[in-house]
């Protein structure tokens, strides 16, 4: 993005990096997440107003492990280091760091000891914080003070205010932090001086003129899945270049219930945008026969997909580009971004394209989290009854049936998550979830129906609160509203005879099944 107002956070590995950006988007500041490796040039180019250092999961005392790239400390912009990302800035510039001694996890407390513009509106005492380090810094490089401590990180707040570089040993991007977003304030607003302007109007108006940049006179297909990330990428693009798209929608088999229909109204009625609808059910559930592994599972729907987009651009006389809604979690998830993170589960939007198809990928999301998603589809007008709806992975329900994938799964499953769903709007709870979903078990149990012995699947329901997720807690129904839903989906799904709630919190679980 060109914004003349932005932060570089450079990524060192921490599995909550993301959560940083997510703060700094809340508080109207454009970022990115680069990886720590990215080149000195490319730093340089960038322009960025203010540098964040993440946290990682080495310790800075081992050989080899991350650093800045000094122009990082020469670029004379203010510069905050958060747990790792304090410790190699303060060694770097010719401090010490202790390994191993006493190690700090979960929830501490800060006394603050100096005024400081990086914690300007904290009070003298006691600040909650979340810790998560086993080094600290034990002597400062020259020009830092100490502005804050803890019981384990005598110098947890650390700052050299003549070169406005900080440093904090906690981690304020996450919710355990409960002040962490004044910490970023003070950073961004005051520090670096930005005025917090960057909305998604903006984003909306620059990602048009981009696109119509990259594409020009050619033309562009987007698959359409009636997600909220494809949805919004169709009617951005369709914006910009108006009759150059055509949407294609797959019915893979592998939809939730009335899909179809709902995508056909809304695009190609409502939005008036070109719409190639493919019944591809067989295709996909025939490839799927048999298939367990949730990576395979993945790479053949992925496959497929892009054998469907190549067929259907052949058919409307050639496309240049593939549309895709790729998020940022997405990529996240998919591919390190150069500090050791470790790839969770690939995604089939995520990476280049088949060589013989010859089109270059359209990812106008590629940068937003999914809050942001939904913020640039109400900057475009759409209805809530997309932009508001939960979270569907690409794949579909072959993602929610553990083992095999079969049609007979499929329309159990697609029936016991309708009614999951209808319970969920009838009592006021949908708009409270991130996600939610029922899972077809590979699993079967003894039941007693009208007095008659049925040996049937299992079926988990999933609910979960988050903000960006990338971590996630499992949503806490009554249990009057659990054995409701139980009793609908028994009576009313033929296949079905137990139902049972995950309660299992993201990490250590991720929020899909597979």
């Amino acid at each position: 993005m060109s914004t003349t107002e932005k932060i570089l956070i450079l990524d060192f590995g921490s599995q909550v990096t993301q959560l940083i950006a997510r703060r700094l988007r809340e508080l109207s500041v454009y970022c990115e997440i680069h990886p720590y490796t990215m080149d000195e040039s490319k730093i340089q180019s960038y322009g960025p107003n203010g540098i964040i250092l993440s946290g990682g999961p080495c310790s800075v005392n081992d050989e080899g492990s991350p650093r800045a790239s000094d122009i990082v400390f020469d670029l004379d912009v203010p510069v905050l280091g958060i747990c790792y990302g304090q410790q190699t800035m303060i060694k770097q510039l010719g401090g010490t760091i202790k390994s191993g001694e006493h190690g700090e996890f979960g929830r501490a407390f800060v006394d603050v000891k100096k005024d400081s513009p990086l914690l300007k509106g904290f009070e003298a005492g006691h600040t909650e914080v979340w810790m998560s380090h086993g080094d600290h810094v034990s002597e400062l490089a020259d020009g830092f003070e100490i502005v804050g401590v803890s019981d384990n990180a005598p110098l947890a707040v650390i700052a050299n205010e003549k070169r406005k570089l900080y440093g904090v040993q906690f981690h304020p991007e996450v919710a355990h932090t409960p002040r962490g977003i004044e910490i970023f304030k003070n950073f961004c607003y005051d520090i670096c001086g930005l005025s917090g302007n960057w909305t998604m109007s903006d984003y909306k108006d620059e990602a048009i003129q981009t696109i119509r940049d990259q594409v020009g006179d050619k033309q562009v297909i987007c698959g359409l899945s009636g997600g909220v990330d494809s949805a919004v990428t169709a009617v951005l693009i369709h914006e910009a270049i108006g009759d150059q798209l055509t949407c294609i929608f797959v019915d893979t088999g592998l939809l939730r219930l009335n899909e179809a229909t709902e995508v056909e109204t809304l695009f190609r009625d409502h939005y008036k945008i070109k719409l190639r609808v493919v019944d591809a059910s067989d295709r996909f559930l025939g490839a799927l026969e048999g298939v367990a592994d949730p990576e395979i599972k993945r790479k053949i729907i992925g496959a497929m997909f892009i054998d469907i987009f190549e067929e259907e651009a052949s058919a409307i006389g050639g496309a240049d580009f593939l549309a895709q809604g790729t998020l940022y979690p997405d990529v996240i998830e998919s591919v390190s971004l150069g500090g050791p993170s470790q790839t969770i589960k690939s995604h089939h939007n995520v990476g280049g394209l088949p060589e013989r198809m010859r089109m270059e990928l359209v990812e106008p999301l590629r940068l937003l989290f999914y809050d942001d998603v939904r913020n640039l589809g109400r900057a475009l007008g759409m209805p809530n009854v997309f932009i508001g709806r939960h979270p569907f992975p690409g794949p579909g329900l072959a993602v929610r049936m553990p083992g095999a994938v079969s049609k007979t799964g499929a329309d159990i499953l697609r029936l016991a998550d309708a009614i999951y769903i209808d319970e969920l709007h009838k009592n006021g709870l949908y708009d409270k979830i991130w996600q939610a979903f029922a899972v077809l078990l590979p699993v079967r149990t003894v039941g007693v129906m009208g007095d008659s012995r049925t040996y049937d699947q299992v079926c988990a329901l999933r609910a979960v609160t988050s903000e960006d997720g990338m971590t996630a807690d499992s949503y806490p129904f009554e249990h009057a509203f659990l054995s409701k839903v139980s009793t609908r989906i028994i009576n009313e799904v033929k296949g079905i005879n137990r139902v049972v709630y995950d309660i299992t919190s993201k990490p250590p679980g991720t929020i899909e099944w597979e």
